[in-house]
């Protein structure tokens, strides 16, 4: 079911440093985030808005459940009220397969230093998963991804350029060199550090207990996505034809996605093989493939990428073997990004799964869908 409100986006130019401030720059305390209040994209008019009978505002779920704010589906209320954790995943090709990946409705893949890329899971979920991993360290733009869902963030360090980031009190994270560390992380012996680090859900409610974070989402907080109706489906009449999908811009891991027309989803492919979960070896696959063109600057010689992930930019929607090109908004700082097709509408996914790539704009001639 399409939520019956209207989404918008807000101009965010006079912004759009804050992702490009230094370490000296970024100290400042504050308690509670600052978001400006989303206005009505210029594009539409405001008598374009339907009138919202109460008929249209009834749960179309069964007593108890309601609309996942990550995948559109169906969840059980204590589920769905829960705010997830975002999980940063190792993603080299020494630390695959990826335990637990499975799990999380929304993955970001974004660049780091080394030419390889890293993965943050975004688990709903997660209930009675005894190994998450192997997680790995934060870089601050998964930070703005992660705020987008309200989502407590997971990590095992940090690059210097984002602790500044983790310090913020409304950034509410788990951390491999916290204090309370030992309650949330383990380590295997089947690799070499740093690669064996791992959480659980136990590990994460234990963590979450330490630091005393809110596990409900916020009062103000209506969901990330528009999704399709509930007996419907988004088919990108007119897109382009899109049965594979590579990421050569991703160099490393060079991954890519084939369209399994049967199963209507994205199988994901790296490293020149399926990937997929260790903990029942079967291949993920996605129902909607976002792929998000990012300005940015080198932090330094060491290769950190000081990617924006605030002023928004170009992209390609791809789902049910169709792709169209899009681009991206974000409504405030840490406010939520949204997705407008070239009629200037905010597109809707298909529910299920969804795998979110963030592109540097001088790569983008790396992505070929076939």
């Amino acid at each position: 079911m399409k939520r019956k409100y209207m989404r918008s986006a807000a101009v965010v130019a006079a912004v759009a440093c804050v992702c490009m401030l230094s370490v000296s720059g970024c100290r400042k305390k504050e308690k509670e985030p600052v978001v400006q209040e989303p206005s009505v994209h210029t594009s539409r008019d405001a008598s374009d808005t339907p009138e919202v009978t109460p008929a249209e505002t009834e749960n179309p779920y069964p007593e108890g459940m309601m609309e996942s704010y990550l995948s559109g589906q169906a969840v059980s209320e204590e589920i769905g009220r829960r705010r997830p954790v975002a999980v940063m995943l190792n993603n080299i090709q020494a630390a695959v397969p990826q335990t637990g990946i499975a799990q999380a409705d929304v993955v970001y893949e974004a660049p780091v230093e080394g030419n390889i890329t890293r993965l943050m899971g975004i688990f709903e979920n997660y209930d009675g998963l005894e190994k998450i991993g192997s997680v790995r360290s934060c870089r601050e733009y998964y930070l703005f991804f992660a705020q987008e869902f309200e989502a407590i963030y997971a990590h095992y360090g940090q690059a210097i350029y984002a602790k500044p980031f983790l310090e913020e009190d409304f950034i509410h994270n788990l951390s491999g060199l916290g204090q309370y560390s030992k309650d949330i992380f383990y380590r295997t012996t089947d690799r070499v550090a740093p690669h064996n680090a791992y959480t659980s859900f136990d590990g994460i409610q234990r963590g979450i207990e330490d630091y005393g974070y809110e596990q409900e989402h916020s009062k103000s907080y209506d969901g990330h996505y528009l999704f399709a109706e509930l007996d419907g489906e988004e088919t990108l009449e007119g897109g382009q034809t899109a049965n594979a999908v590579r990421l050569n811009c991703f160099a490393t891991n060079q991954p890519w996605f084939e369209y399994d027309a049967e199963n209507h989803n994205y199988k994901r492919f790296q490293y020149g093989a399926p990937q997929i979960d260790d903990a029942d070896g079967q291949q993920l696959a996605y129902d909607n493939l976002l792929v998000q063109f990012h300005s940015y600057k080198p932090y330094d010689q060491n290769g950190y990428l000081n990617i924006d992930a605030i002023s928004g930019g170009k992209g390609k929607f791809v789902t049910r073997g169709k792709a169209i090109d899009i681009r991206w908004e974000k409504d405030a700082v840490w406010g939520v990004t949204h997705y407008f097709d070239e009629s200037n509408q905010e597109i809707h996914l298909n529910r299920g799964k969804t795998w979110v790539a963030i592109v540097l704009d001088d790569k983008t001639d790396g992505i070929i869908i076939e």
